[in-house]
């Protein structure tokens, strides 16, 4: 028996799961967070899944945040991550960061459900293009692009700033500073070598990377 953790704020998209994964027997639904804390909060009962399903979309904190702290507290638990962003957005830094896998929630639902027997049993689910990138990011930094040379929280508020959110609602869903905001959102731009949100939301939107 496979049992699953699903994290998603989507009381709806949690319920079609659900009644998806259903249908196999192996598979149970054990446990169940709207939030990037409950997530967190139900690590302490972590020998009770065996996957987790984690969407990177959280109100509270990015689904991104809560991987790390998978990966920090339970090295074991396999993470296989179900999102509405496209691949070249976030599924690289996820892979890097642990998750066993990316999905789009548009994918086929015989592609999910195989796809969580494999990472159960250990294994990774890698796209040509994403083992390809991961690959390649063994270059030097400077011939990343650009977006690729930010760390996962300059990557965050970019992804925040690029959709339009002011340093103060950035704090508050990161529960950091104003001013941290800022810090961050400098170094961002002096290593993209810009100095305006406006060039962020620019080259955001030439890479295809405006966040949902």
């Amino acid at each position: 028996m496979i049992r699953l953790l699903i994290v998603d704020d989507h009381a709806i998209f949690r319920a079609g799961l659900k009644q998806i994964l259903s249908d196999e027997e192996d598979f149970k639904v054990c446990g169940e967070a709207a939030t990037a804390r409950e997530a967190i909060n139900l690590l302490e009962k972590a020998d009770s899944w065996d996957v987790m399903l984690l969407d990177i979309s959280l109100p509270d904190r990015n689904g991104l945040e809560v991987l790390v702290q998978v990966k920090k507290n339970c090295p074991q638990l396999p993470v296989l991550v179900l999102s509405a962003y496209p691949e070249d957005q976030y599924a690289v830094r996820m892979m890097r960061a642990g998750a066993a896998g990316y999905l789009s929630k548009e994918g086929d639902p015989d592609v999910l459900i195989n796809s969580i027997r494999i990472v159960a049993r250990g294994s990774k689910i890698l796209s040509p293009a994403v083992a390809g990138e991961l690959i390649s990011g063994q270059n030097e930094d400077h011939e990343k692009p650009l977006h690729e040379q930010l760390s996962n929280r300059e990557y965050q508020i970019f992804q925040a700033i690029v959709s339009g959110k002011n340093n103060s609602k950035i704090a508050e869903e990161l529960s950091i500073s104003v001013k941290t905001v800022n810090t961050y959102r400098l170094r961002m731009l002096e290593k993209m070598g810009m100095t305006k949100n406006l060039e962020l939301a620019l080259y955001a939107q030439k890479n295809h990377l405006l966040g949902l």
